[in-house]
């Protein structure tokens, strides 16, 4: 009796992921940017106003099956450069108001486009850099078995504040446990997390430090 509950509740979350997921997404982004629209158009102003352009940050990233795509973000960060031309630290590049739209999560506002385009999913794996993709293991890859999210179960585990390996794992345990019941737990402590504003940053960067791979054991 117990495996007929378990192969039914697997049947369930295989149905959500592959019929209902996607369509959520959709309704969900949809009605989030025309909600959002007033925010959005203000944020933009404020970004080119005091950071300058571009308003939008863009960069390629690796999405389902490693499919690459081009991600949005508002800008954060000025375009400053030492005498040699190469810019300035991150931490002195994130000004005050880049440090507020990071902590209260608004930068990531544009994202809600990619989710309508079908690049990304409200919640799943956040995507990451292109260059990662040498660095993983094969149970690290397995996070590209689902659409990137906007947010997800690392990011409502702590985000920035936990290892890479952590997020790895919880990324994997998300892929393995898809579920309708599952992401609006997930939502509504993200919800929760922009308010109280924990785990933007790690202990010893503003944002997170480069992924270098895992280091095997012997």
């Amino acid at each position: 009796m117990q495996r007929e509950v378990k192969e039914e509740d697997k049947m369930n979350k295989g149905i959500y992921r592959r019929f209902l997921k996607r369509p959520m997404d959709f309704i969900l982004s949809l009605m989030a940017i025309i909600v959002l629209s007033p925010v959005l158009i203000i944020v933009a102003v404020l970004v080119r106003f005091k950071l300058g352009s571009q308003v939008l940050f863009k960069q390629k990233r690796p999405g389902l099956n490693e499919k690459i795509f081009t991600m949005y973000k508002f800008r954060t960060m000025t375009d400053e450069k030492d005498e040699n031309g190469e810019l300035l630290p991150d931490s002195v590049r994130l000004t005050k108001f880049g440090r507020m739209l990071r902590s209260t999560s608004i930068d990531e506002l544009p994202e809600l486009f990619n989710i309508l385009k079908g690049d990304m999913s409200i919640i799943g794996p956040r995507p990451l850099l292109i260059q990662y993709l040498k660095l993983y293991n094969d149970h690290q890859m397995r996070r590209h078995e689902v659409r990137p999210g906007l947010s997800g179960r690392a990011q409502v585990n702590g985000r920035n504040a936990i290892s890479w390996e952590d997020k790895f794992n919880l990324d994997v345990e998300y892929v393995d446990n898809v579920s309708f019941i599952g992401d609006w737990k997930i939502i509504f402590l993200t919800i929760k997390k922009v308010f109280v504003k924990e785990g933007i940053s790690s202990d010893t960067s503003v944002t997170m430090e480069p992924f270098r791979g895992t280091k095997v054991e012997n």
